[in-house]
């Protein structure tokens, strides 16, 4: 029996803040519900809103957040671990920009913030398990992004090296997420160096195929890569285990393409934009998703560079609710069904016995 995807649902990294309603977990669930959500994955880093260390400790911590949510009409859909999952390998290259994702107390010295990242999604899985989750969303983090571009000649062996050490890093983690029973899907994304499906291959047989590591597919890095994002859910369809909907554009000039000349997002070739304002086929999407039985979330990552964040919300929730796909119980052609047995069968095929 197929299954519907569930939702609209709500990533809140990009809302919580220091004002009302988005300041509490429970302003920000009844806030959410109001703009036409049901469901919400949370930012684990965020303690405006989440206590990662209650909620790996304490079931009746997460009993309660769930407790407040569902009396909002809101359901925790997913933990997110994006921010800490990027410290988990980071390129000397990237050290002083990537700092300020990490605790104060282990700024400044890599081989402590990495340390602390790993044991924060480790506790963010265990919080999943807690909450009763099934998947968990966060990045790879990069060694070989400095790389991507193949001038000058890389060395042989260095991206070999590179990804050996990657899956080296997050070996133990998926590990802890089996013991879990949580799936960990890394959003494919530019920067990390998972960015395509080549790149996840790659990383998912230096980890032996491990089961536990599975994708987020968010089509808008793709459309931006110019990478086929609706043949990528077929080809992926069963690592497939959570979905952003998130909205792009590509508007290549004479001037600039891919790349965008380093410029601001407003100004680049491919930026993301609301949903509905960009050029991704998301009736395609969904109808790729409800024949391949993703049986997850459509959570919203609202990132926009023109429209004002609530408004793209608000217009998030009912673009998901339009695009959900119920899937159907019957063929549309069974009115025409005679009815049959084996007999019947082979006499149609001129069979004889």
């Amino acid at each position: 029996m197929a299954t519907t995807i569930k939702g609209p649902a709500l990533f809140l990294a990009q809302f919580a803040g220091d004002e009302a309603p988005f300041n509490s977990w429970d302003a920000i669930t009844k806030w959410a519900a109001g703009a036409g959500y049901i469901g919400v994955q949370i930012p684990s880093w965020d303690d405006r809103v989440f206590d990662l260390e209650k909620a790996a400790t304490s079931k009746d911590y997460c009993d309660e957040v769930k407790g407040v949510a569902r009396t909002n009409g809101i359901e925790v859909t997913e933990l997110s671990t994006h921010l800490q999952g990027q410290l988990v390998a980071v390129h000397p290259a990237y050290d002083e920009a990537f700092d300020g994702f990490a605790a104060p107390e282990v700024r400044g010295n890599p081989q402590a913030r990495q340390a602390w990242a790993v044991d924060q999604v480790k506790k963010a899985l265990q919080a999943s398990q807690n909450m009763g989750l099934t998947a968990h969303a966060s990045f790879s983090g990069a060694l070989a992004w400095p790389y991507v571009y193949p001038w000058p000649q890389r060395p042989a062996g260095l991206i070999e090296t590179a990804f050996a050490e990657l899956a080296k890093r997050w070996k133990p983690i998926l590990d802890v997420a089996e013991d879990c029973g949580v799936d960990v899907c890394y959003e494919i994304h530019p920067g990390e160096d998972l960015h395509d499906g080549i790149t996840f291959e790659m990383f998912l047989e230096k980890t032996g195929n491990h089961p536990r590591c599975n994708i987020l597919y968010d089509p808008s890095h793709f459309a931006l890569q110019c990478l086929d994002y609706l043949d990528f859910i077929d080809i992926y369809k069963d690592r497939i285990r959570m979905f952003h909907v998130k909205d792009a554009e590509f508007n290549p000039t004479g001037r600039q393409g891919v790349y965008s000349g380093y410029q601001s997002w407003t100004d680049r070739a491919g930026r993301f934009r609301s949903l509905g304002d960009g050029q991704i086929d998301f009736t395609g999407i969904f109808a790729k998703m409800a024949a391949n039985n993703f049986d997850g979330w459509a959570v919203v990552e609202w990132e926009c560079c023109l429209k004002h964040p609530e408004d793209g919300a608000r217009e998030g929730a009912a673009f998901v609710r339009d695009h959900i796909i119920r899937v159907t119980e019957k063929a549309f052609d069974d009115f025409a069904g005679a009815g049959t047995d084996e007999a019947a069968n082979r006499r149609m095929l001129g069979i004889k016995d």
